[in-house]
């Protein structure tokens, strides 16, 4: 089974870019975020002819994530029961016993302030929820944009990023608290490339010139995670025409 993850910056803008990537990389499960579509605009068409299935939760302008797959999904979840929210930030649904969550964590803005106050505070909230999901699908792989990088190796210039958003030790905090309920981050069970990132500003040539962050993750629960055999970042999208400033993160897993 592969699995992957991006974050398109617009599913209405990036369409073309999802689905020519699909066909490249005929992956079986792939989590979208930030598709900023409601969910009676969702290209539900397009994607059936490419194959896949989809569950989605989305909402205008912003936020928004999808599951699309190639076997059909069941017991679909939009957002954390124990997390009242209004933005569409989760989904989860079953596929071969595999329990697939599809997240886009909140970014925060600034330190202090009351969006990065929200990130930590869903952040726990999903931590609970997913330790009492756990009991009932020992395969579970959380995929998303997490926007936290979680290590100083993640981070294109640490001392540049030290104690802002998106590496502050809550936030790295938070990502580590999923590690310790069982939970493996799959890129770094393999030996990787120095300066390996998922995203990178548009501006001052940061893909150019690599100066990225790796923000987006696939945690395998641990019984899944004895089963990943390679995980790995590809960054051809990046280089397309109007891309998204993210790129694919993919697993493969031998079930």
């Amino acid at each position: 089974m592969k699995l992957a993850t991006w974050n398109v910056n617009s599913l209405k803008v990036r369409l073309p870019q999802v689905l020519r990537w699909l066909h490249d990389n005929p992956v079986d499960i792939l989590c979208l975020q930030e598709t900023k579509l409601t969910d009676d605009r969702f290209p539900v068409t397009e994607i059936e002819a490419a194959g896949y299935h989809a569950a989605f939760a989305g909402q205008k302008t912003y936020n928004g994530v999808a599951i699309l797959s190639r076997k059909p999904l069941s017991d679909v979840v939009k957002n954390n029961p124990l997390f009242p929210d209004e933005q569409q930030r989760l989904i989860a649904a079953t596929c071969d016993n595999v329990r697939i969550v599809c997240a886009y964590v909140p970014n925060g803005q600034a330190v202090d302030s009351d969006k990065y106050r929200y990130k930590l505070d869903w952040l726990t909230a999903w931590r609970h929820w997913l330790s009492r999901e756990k009991a009932d699908h020992p395969y579970m792989a959380l995929m998303g944009d997490y926007n936290i990088a979680p290590d100083d190796k993640d981070v294109h210039d640490p001392q540049i990023w030290k104690d802002g958003i998106l590496v502050s030790v809550p936030e790295r905090e938070a990502f580590r608290a999923l590690l310790d309920i069982d939970f493996v981050d799959a890129f770094r069970l393999f030996e990787q490339p120095e300066r390996t990132f998922s995203w990178w500003d548009y501006r001052q040539m940061a893909f150019v010139r690599n100066r990225g962050l790796r923000i987006d993750h696939i945690l395998l629960s641990g019984p899944l995670a004895s089963k990943c055999r390679s995980c790995t970042i590809d960054k051809t999208p990046r280089a397309w025409e109007k891309p998204s400033d993210h790129t694919p993160v993919i697993a493969e897993l031998d079930i």
